[in-house]
């Protein structure tokens, strides 16, 4: 596995694998990996000849109470799985380099709408952030193919607006949600729960399919419902931050004759934000 930093040096390598008419995927991530990360690397790898896994901590994306400086660092470990998974390079670029003229005088990119609902209502300027930094990894790495997690279901609409939107040359991909055995949507923040937090936390997901469950038999005053389940989670210790059944493809609130839906969910579990998103065809 090649490690890079510099920025040139990238360019020259993807350009000896365009030359060679390789076919190559990009996994962008944070690091602190773990399976969920992994099994994008695996999917990446059926499709592509070279695999490009990024890790870079963006501040843009984060508010000014959320939590970058204390946002895990394990690359050495890192490079250790991304190694036995035999990815091709890992690139690592450095703030310096991604944002050279500083966060405030930055190019941003923005997806209208989308950006703005959900999640973007709770932490606002965080898509901003997400859409900017992935459009310029795009244009460094210069992917055929990029692989994003489902379990950020909104950043991954987000990022396929994007794309379509600015007439981008490459193809999204979304890889269902890698959970732990007892059910809890794997994040590098599992790590911040305590231990009778880390019990509590897989009770989201089980109340989640309770959800899935009544709209599946039927029931569509989705206002009505959404608020029975938040306060469930919250008699639980739960502070929910929002429950949402929405267009799966606009995000936008579900008529009566919308069939593909998505139930997407965020709750603090004492500091710890956790979110989730689960899928319904009916």
């Amino acid at each position: 596995m090649q490690v890079i930093s510099d920025i040139n040096d990238l360019r020259e390598i993807r350009r000896t694998w365009q030359n060679a008419s390789k076919v190559i995927a990009f996994v962008p991530t944070m690091g602190n990996l773990h399976q969920g990360h992994l099994n994008l690397v695996r999917e990446a790898k059926k499709h592509a000849d070279i695999v490009v896994v990024s890790i870079f901590v963006n501040p843009m994306q984060f508010g000014p109470d959320e939590d970058l400086d204390a946002y895990p660092k394990t690359i050495e470990n890192d490079k250790r799985l991304l190694q036995e998974l035999s990815v091709d390079a890992l690139f690592l670029p450095q703030a310096s380099d991604i944002y050279a003229r500083g966060l405030e005088q930055q190019t941003f990119v923005e997806v209208p709408g989308i950006s703005y609902m959900i999640c973007g209502a709770s932490r606002p300027g965080h898509f901003r952030g997400v859409a900017t930094i992935v459009c310029k990894l795009f244009n460094m790495v210069q992917p055929n193919l990029a692989f994003f997690g489902e379990k950020d279901f909104q950043q991954l609409q987000v990022i396929k607006a994007m794309v379509t939107d600015l007439s981008m040359n490459l193809k999204i991909f979304g890889v269902a949600t890698t959970r732990e055995e007892d059910g809890l949507a794997m994040s590098s923040r599992n790590q911040y729960l305590k231990e009778e937090e880390r019990k509590l936390a897989p009770t989201l997901y089980t109340k989640m399919q309770g959800l899935v469950k009544e709209i599946s038999e039927g029931r569509r005053d989705f206002n009505k419902l959404t608020n029975e389940y938040k306060q469930e989670l919250a008699a639980l210790g739960f502070n929910p931050d929002y429950i949402e059944i929405r267009n799966r493809d606009t995000l936008l609130q579900p008529g009566h004759e919308d069939t593909e839906l998505v139930l997407l969910v965020a709750a603090f579990l004492g500091k710890t934000r956790l979110i989730d998103n689960l899928q319904i065809t009916l």
